[in-house]
């Protein structure tokens, strides 16, 4: 018997703790999003030299953050004790180029997606905790957005003069002429968020939206410091780069596992590589779960349906609904 397609208005009273998004959101912005990996990106853009690859096969990796730190802290160690190594610092120079190349021809401008940016602020503000599991930035630019807006609401993501508050639970507070907030968190990090070279991790900001994207290339391109987000992978390997963060680490461990009751997954596929996702969000207790479906894909319903079978507990209720319903995600 095929599942029942819901429209978000028909189920959006019953679901309003937790939001979290998968790749698919940000194609539902922009197309160019529909790749299959940065790294994949780079090679079939020649962006990258066959030496250059050799190290991805070394440290069975996929991706390109864990590559450039490596690099990056080879570099740094080498300057430290004046040894001189231009074979990596080529590869460090190479592998940051290559890196900076493929979110250019990816990533779009802010003015891009301006007129979009609307209609997500006002559907993430129906939630306490938005959960990105994009490294994009299309979420923090829907954070400004809806911070600029005189609603009464804020969006908040625990950073505190760029660093990370760890007591993050605070910032449910609201005060002032605030009525409510959303928290909002990057468990496999973002654009925004980078470590420095005695690894302190830290967010980049900039004066204006429209700025942002490039102020983040240009910081990469001085060597002041290196991405913090894990967009490739095995299980395995995100997990190893999420242990390896604070920040990411925290927010795995706790903010992960403290959803209330409800948990609405817009554009995420729940593959097997984000299976530890899955796991963090089964020990919240959680008691419903709706999940967005594109064209009454049936076959994913099925799939999913047994993906929370076989991980919640028995009486957690699962909901499909239109990923394209009015006042849904971009739909105004």
């Amino acid at each position: 018997m095929p599942f029942e397609i819901h429209s978000w208005a028909e189920i959006s009273d019953r679901f309003t703790d937790t939001l979290l998004l998968g790749n698919g959101a940000s194609i539902a912005v922009d197309e160019r999003f529909h790749y299959e990996s940065l790294k994949q990106h780079a090679i079939e853009d020649g962006l990258l030299n066959e030496e250059v690859q050799s190290l991805f096969d070394y440290f069975h990796t996929e991706d390109f953050e864990l590559v450039l730190r490596i690099v990056w802290q080879a570099t740094n160690v080498n300057k430290a004790l004046e040894i001189e190594d231009e074979k990596t610092e080529a590869a460090y120079r190479h592998v940051r180029d290559c890196l900076i190349a493929a979110v250019r021809d990816i990533h779009p401008e802010h003015n891009e997606v301006a007129e979009k940016l609307p209609s997500i602020a006002a559907y993430m503000k129906g939630f306490y905790n938005v959960i990105s599991l994009n490294y994009d930035l299309i979420v923090y630019w829907a954070m400004m957005h809806g911070n600029d807006l005189d609603n009464r609401h804020i969006f908040k993501d625990c950073f505190v003069r760029s660093e990370f508050d760890d007591d993050w639970s605070r910032f449910r507070e609201v005060y002032g002429d605030i009525d409510s907030c959303s928290l909002v968190f990057y468990p496999h990090g973002n654009l925004i968020l980078a470590r420095d070279k005695i690894e302190n991790e830290r967010k980049i900001s900039s004066q204006g939206s429209n700025r942002l994207l490039e102020n983040i290339l240009e910081k990469w391109q001085r060597g002041s410091y290196v991405p913090l987000f894990v967009s490739e992978g095995t299980e395995r390997q995100k997990q190893k780069s999420i242990q390896s963060s604070y920040y990411l680490n925290t927010v795995y461990r706790e903010v992960l596992t403290s959803f209330q009751d409800s948990l609405v997954v817009y554009g995420w596929g729940v593959g097997e590589h984000d299976q530890h996702i899955l796991d963090r969000v089964a020990k919240s207790g959680i008691d419903r779960i709706a999940f967005s479906v594109v064209d009454n894909d049936q076959a994913y319903c099925n799939r999913v349906n047994q993906l929370i079978r076989d991980n919640f507990n028995e009486q957690c209720e699962v909901l499909f609904f239109d990923a394209r319903s009015p006042n849904c995600w971009v739909n105004p």
